[in-house]
């Protein structure tokens, strides 16, 4: 698995936690930043990281933003995007298992390092289930081709 991880400057503390994470997973990963603590603009990194995911150049993204908003409504932009905003176990679960998300937004100023890591780390381990849900996420990619 490969995986492009960016923040803007409200998410620079929990994108150093998920580094580590992902180094302890063993999982390879690029940085796309940012590396400053003043404002910058969250599309300017949401944007690139969800342009490689979709272009098959990384398997998943995962962005962090204050909020994880900003970052998650840049990156659904993107055709062939499905981000998810989650600040929570069960949704991290199931935004993989029945959505086939391929990229994870999250808010430094909603959750702990401790909470993003326990997240983060679910949805990077889990499979998309298709089945059921193959026909929904299909619709969605269905509507993006018109």
């Amino acid at each position: 698995m490969k995986v492009a991880i960016a923040s803007d400057h409200g998410g620079v503390n929990i994108r150093e936690e998920i580094k580590s994470l992902m180094d302890e997973m063993n999982i390879q990963y690029e940085d796309f930043g940012c590396e400053c603590g003043t404002s910058v603009d969250y599309p300017d990194y949401a944007l690139p990281v969800a342009e490689k995911v979709a272009n098959g150049e990384f398997d998943k993204g995962i962005l962090i933003c204050g909020t994880g908003i900003g970052m998650s409504i840049a990156a659904n932009k993107v055709k062939g995007i499905r981000c998810a905003l989650v600040h929570d176990l069960f949704s991290a679960k199931a935004t993989r298992q029945h959505n086939d998300s391929n990229v994870l937004a999250m808010g430094e100023r909603v959750i702990g390092p401790g909470l993003a890591r326990e997240i983060a780390a679910v949805w990077l381990s889990e499979e998309y289930e298709g089945g059921r849900h193959e026909n929904r996420v299909g619709k969605i990619k269905e509507y993006e081709n018109k």
